[in-house]
C-alpha cells in the first residue's frame, strides 16, 4: 500500500496495541504519492472505547503516594503517545503537496511515538494496570481538528506548541516518578525526551519552509496563530536546552519567555 494511504488505514484502527504494531511496522522509504488527494473516513481517528475521554479539569487522578497514583501518571503519558501516534499518522495523509522528506519524517516520528506507547503500556501492566483503565482528555485531538484544514497552523500548534511543552514538563515528571520509586518509568521518560527533541525539530523545519514558502515572518506568524486557534498559553519553567537543541532559536525563545 501507498506510504500516505497506509498511514491513513492505521489512523483508523482502533485497537491501540494493533495501532502501535502497525505503526512499529512502517517501512520510512516505502514508495508514496505526494500529491495524492485522500478521501477522510469516518471514524478518524480510530480509537478504543476506554479510556473514557473527559473534560481535563475532571481529571483527578489518586494520590503519587499509592500505587494507583503512580499508574495514573504512567497512563497519563501513555495516553499522550497513544494521541501522538495518531498526530504524526494523521499529518502524513491529510495533507498533500510536500516534498517526500516531510512525510517520511512524519512516518518515523510515528513509529518513534509507537515505541514510546509500548513501553509505558507494558511498563503499566508490569504496574498492574492498563491502557484504558483510567479516564484521559482529548486535548491534543482536539487542536488537530481545529487545524485540520491549514497545514501551516497544525505544524505550528501541534509539534512546536503541545508537543514542546513535553520538552517542558519531562524533567519534573521524571523526578515525580523517580521520587515515588518508579525508576523504570524515568527511564522510559529519558527515551521519550531525547527522541522528542527530534520531533519538535522536524516541526520547526517544517514550519520555516512553510513560512518561507507563504512569505511569512515565523515569529509574528505564530503568535497570530496562536491567538487565531486559541492554543494553550504556554508558562514557565521552559526546558530552554532542549528547546534549542530541538530549533528553537533565540528570538523565538525570547517571545517565549516575555509570554
Amino acid at each position: 500500500m501507498e506510504a500516505r494511504a497506509l498511514a491513513l488505514h492505521i489512523l483508523c484502527l482502533a485497537d491501540p496495541l494493533a495501532k502501535a504494531t502497525a505503526a512499529l511496522a512502517l517501512d520510512v522509504t516505502a514508495p508514496l504519492d505526494p500529491d495524492a488527494q485522500l478521501a477522510e473516513p469516518a471514524g478518524v481517528p480510530g480509537r478504543p472505547a476506554r479510556p473514557q475521554l473527559v473534560e481535563h479539569i475532571r481529571l483527578k487522578p489518586p494520590s503519587m503516594r499509592t500505587p494507583a497514583g503512580i499508574a495514573a501518571l504512567v497512563h497519563a503519558i501513555a495516553h499522550i503517545e497513544f494521541n501522538a501516534i495518531n498526530l504524526a499518522l494523521d499529518v502524513c495523509w491529510r495533507f498533500p503537496g510536500m516534498p517526500d522528506a516531510f512525510y517520511r519524517d512524519w512516518l518515523r516520528i510515528a513509529q518513534e511515538e509507537a515505541r514510546h506507547f509500548t513501553l509505558l503500556r507494558e511498563h503499566l501492566v508490569t504496574l498492574g494496570f492498563d491502557y484504558g483503565d483510567f479516564d484521559a482528555h482529548n486535548a491534543l485531538w482536539d487542536m488537530a481538528e481545529r487545524t485540520k484544514h491549514d497545514l501551516l497552523a497544525r505544524i505550528a500548534l501541534v509539534p512546536r506548541t503541545l508537543e514542546a511543552r513535553g520538552l517542558d514538563a519531562s524533567p519534573a515528571v521524571r523526578a515525580k516518578l523517580v521520587g515515588a520509586g518508579d525508576h523504570r518509568a524515568g527511564e522510559i521518560i529519558d527515551v521519550i525526551l531525547h527522541d522528542e527533541v527530534g520531533h519538535v525539530l522536524a516541526g520547526n523545519r517544517w514550519y520555516r519552509f512553510l513560512c518561507e514558502q507563504r512569505g511569512l515572518e515565523p515569529v509574528a506568524t505564530y503568535a497570530e496563530l496562536a491567538a487565531r486557534y486559541q492554543a494553550p498559553r504556554l508558562r514557565a519553567p521552559f526546558n530552554l536546552e532542549a528547546r534549542r537543541a530541538a530549533g528553537f532559536d533565540e528570538a523565538e525563545l525570547a517571545a517565549l519567555q516575555a509570554g
